[in-house]
């Protein structure tokens, strides 16, 4: 207990003890970390100041683009800044911090995926009811139950595992500051922890994993009653890479939090993490907004109207 009081910091055991492997990492992860955040900042400046963009959809696009930023910032910054400079640890404080912003915002990304899904299922099998049930008030209702309810889920295994005793070592087996890993570092027992995060990870894969297959299941239903061969291609191109992001997203997930804790060991739990830290964040923006039509004709037309009072 009094080794507990005394530590300050973890170590990160990150990636790999090669030095130009680590350089080349960091390289890596500073590209597809400045494509994400470019790219999800471009999602939140279009929908917020573009009149055509005023939809339910866009709307949902913008919060979503707005938790991947703050998702990859919680891990990557860190993970990159131990790579370049060749440190692996991480505050006390930090950890827990890292901890609980990942787990909070991935939390609120399932809730609102399902949203989503509900909301194309809305709009294509319900076109005309749509618009007097998706209102803004609706809405704004769904995205803030998504945001309270990642919330209210994480607070409470956070604060029951900030206060265990961590008696050494220091050492976590992971890039960031991961569930597992940390609960292993614990010296009382974590059984009871360990099933209430289990819990929490069903009720938030399984059950938003359901509502979202249902919508495409029913979007697709309805898809294959559209009689133009050419529309119902371009409906089932959408559905199909909207589908790919949500497998890779519910996948990696379900793999390292819905299994037995000693099925796989942690260093293949480090590559899993890749998906939905760095490989999803960066297909989001182009999967579901950068590849729309409507969204590239917003792009023509603001781009036209900055070279016409550039050439002024």
């Amino acid at each position: 207990m009094m080794n507990s009081t005394m530590l300050k910091e973890f170590i990160l055991m990150g990636f790999t003890d090669n030095r130009k492997l680590q350089i080349l990492l960091f390289l890596l992860l500073m590209g597809t970390y400045l494509l994400t955040l470019s790219g999800n900042v471009v999602i939140i400046v279009i929908t917020l100041f573009s009149p055509r963009l005023k939809t339910p959809m866009y709307f949902f696009l913008q919060n979503f683009a707005l938790l991947e930023i703050g998702f990859t910032m919680s891990i990557l910054p860190k993970a990159m800044a131990n790579l370049v400079t060749g440190q692996r640890t991480i505050s006390f404080a930090g950890c827990f911090i890292q901890f609980f912003l990942y787990f909070v915002l991935g939390t609120t990304e399932f809730f609102l995926l399902a949203v989503m899904s509900f909301d194309r299922y809305m709009a294509i099998c319900h076109p005309l009811r749509y618009a007097s049930i998706m209102n803004n008030k609706i809405c704004s209702l769904l995205v803030g139950c998504s945001w309270g309810g990642g919330f209210l889920l994480i607070l409470g295994p956070a604060i029951a595992l900030i206060q265990m005793p961590f008696c050494g070592p220091n050492i976590i087996n992971h890039f960031f500051c991961d569930n597992g890993p940390l609960l292993k570092l614990a010296c009382l027992d974590t059984s009871l922890l360990e099933l209430a995060d289990f819990f929490i990870a069903t009720l938030t894969l399984i059950g938003t994993l359901t509502i979202t297959v249902v919508s495409y299941a029913n979007i697709i239903s309805n898809v294959m009653r559209i009689p133009s061969t050419q529309e119902r291609q371009k409906a089932f191109s959408t559905c199909s890479s909207h589908i790919v992001f949500v497998s890779l997203f519910y996948g990696s997930c379900i793999f390292m939090y819905l299994r037995p804790s000693q099925s796989v060991g942690l260093d293949f739990n480090k590559g899993v993490s890749i998906l939905n830290t760095v490989v999803t964040p960066l297909l989001n923006p182009f999967i579901y907004t950068l590849r729309n039509k409507q969204v590239q004709e917003v792009f023509r037309e603001s781009r036209n109207k900055i070279w016409k009072k550039l050439d002024r």
